[in-house]
């Protein structure tokens, strides 16, 4: 049996859905919550296998949720239920962890196909989603580190110009032609889009100081 909470803030969307799972032999609706602080309440309490969390709420939204229930119930499985096809609410509801998402003009079959798989473990993510979720970590990533996009040699130069070396000091230092160290220093200031000698530098002094050298 797959007990399934569902949390939305409309009643007639809650008791339309519950119907259509309770008239499954192997589904049980075990509780319902209209807000999203009643559903934090409620869900850890209860137990279920499965939350089906409305996105959009008065007091929150379904992501949330499903962030707060699974770091103290990480077996739960949470299917996101919304009107709009948002792909930053998606984005947000898979980083929350959710396992699925889907919107309500589905089909009642397909809703009860979605609470079945992703209470069997599995992802109800279409690859193009999965694809699109694993660009937008890559570019969160690179943001996160400014010299994502720089080669080994390029960082290295990049820290000497922070120490002040032109670039013949720079070539003199790596056993490189002068002319050499000019087309580096070209190329890391088009990757850090950035026109001057003197931002590549005060980038190198503040991630120095972030290193706490």
């Amino acid at each position: 049996m797959i007990r399934v909470f569902l949390l939305d803030d409309h009643e007639v969307v809650r008791r339309g859905v519950a119907a259509l799972l309770e008239a499954e032999d192997d589904i049980e609706v075990i509780g319902e919550a209209g807000t999203a602080e009643s559903a934090i309440a409620r869900i850890p309490a209860l137990k279920p296998d499965v939350a089906v969390l409305d996105v959009r709420l008065p007091d929150g939204n379904g992501v949330d949720v499903c962030r707060e229930v699974r770091s103290r119930m990480p077996e739960l499985a949470c299917l996101m239920l919304t009107s709009f096809a948002d792909d930053e609410a998606l984005f947000d509801a898979v980083m929350a962890g959710a396992a699925g998402y889907v919107l309500k003009q589905i089909h009642g079959s397909d809703l009860v196909g979605a609470v079945r798989t992703v209470a069997s473990g599995q992802s109800l993510l279409d690859p193009q989603t999965t694809a699109t979720m694993l660009q937008r970590l890559r570019e969160q990533a690179d943001k996160r580190d400014p010299l994502a996009a720089l080669s080994e040699q390029e960082r290295h130069i990049l820290e000497l110009i922070g120490e002040g070396l032109t670039n013949r000091q720079i070539g003199e230092r790596l056993y490189l032609a002068e002319k050499t160290v000019k087309n580096y220093v070209s190329n890391l200031l088009s990757k850090l889009n950035m026109q001057r000698r003197t931002q590549a530098a005060a980038l190198a002094a503040r991630l120095k100081v972030n290193r706490g050298e």
